[in-house]
């Protein structure tokens, strides 16, 4: 068996694994022991998927599919970011000026780079889908900046990054489950309408979980306010 079919099964095994790890942490109560290591674990995956999809990428090139690389590369980077935001956010919820760091800024720009590079690619093309998909890379870089202007005055500005990164993660891990690997599995599946439920699907499932965690965890930001001297202190001054 060579190199290249060795990182294949190893990227399909740890993405199966990575997908069964984000159901269960993200069905599972939230701030558990339990639920940190369902999470660490799906990490731990997810950086397994990245580490193998390396190779793929390169021989995506190798054979002169050059969207196809371009493709899988922008995917890899999405996982990157949203992983490294998501780990970092709990790391850092103390201190989010090491959080808004330079890592966070440059990996934050180069996905909404990136992002923008394929929507105008998936224009050029005549790709609506990959056009779509792109503006993915670009809300990271958005939500990015609204996040360090909003974390000043908001004390869970931590958990919302992190849930954030988590639901990016998400879309990233099912769009590549369900628009490579199950055409794979179904080849008999129509190829546009397995499309349109791989990239539409996660992101419109996204915008939900993102609205209903916002409800649920997110509140408002709480704006500082310096107590008033009362009466009886004033008159003991």
């Amino acid at each position: 068996m060579d190199t290249y079919r060795i990182a294949v099964i190893t990227h399909i095994a740890a993405g199966s694994i990575a997908l069964i790890l984000f159901w269960t942490a993200g069905l599972m109560n939230k701030g558990t022991p339990v639920h940190r290591k369902v999470g660490q674990g799906y990490l731990l995956a997810m950086l397994a998927v990245v580490l193998t999809g390396v190779p793929l990428v390169s021989a995506s090139f190798a054979r002169g599919q050059v969207y196809g690389g371009l493709f899988l590369g922008f995917l890899l980077l999405l996982v990157t970011t949203s992983c490294w935001m998501s780990w970092r956010a709990i790391r850092d919820r103390r201190d989010r000026k090491r959080y808004f760091g330079l890592v966070f800024w440059f990996l934050a720009g180069l996905t909404a780079v990136a992002g923008a590079s394929v929507s105008l690619l998936g224009m050029n093309i005549g790709s609506g889908l990959l056009s779509i998909f792109g503006l993915v890379g670009v809300s990271i870089g958005i939500g990015a900046v609204r996040g360090w202007r909003r974390a000043g005055n908001d004390p869970k500005w931590w958990l919302k990054e992190h849930y954030g990164a988590m639901i990016g993660n998400g879309v990233a891990t099912h769009i590549a489950f369900l628009g490579i690997g199950l055409g794979r599995a179904i080849p008999s599946f129509d190829p546009g309408k397995l499309q349109l439920v791989a990239f539409v699907g996660p992101v419109f499932v996204a915008i939900i979980a993102g609205f209903w965690l916002n409800r649920k965890y997110g509140g408002k930001p709480v704006k500082r306010r310096v107590a008033k001297p009362t009466a009886a202190a004033l008159s003991e001054t």
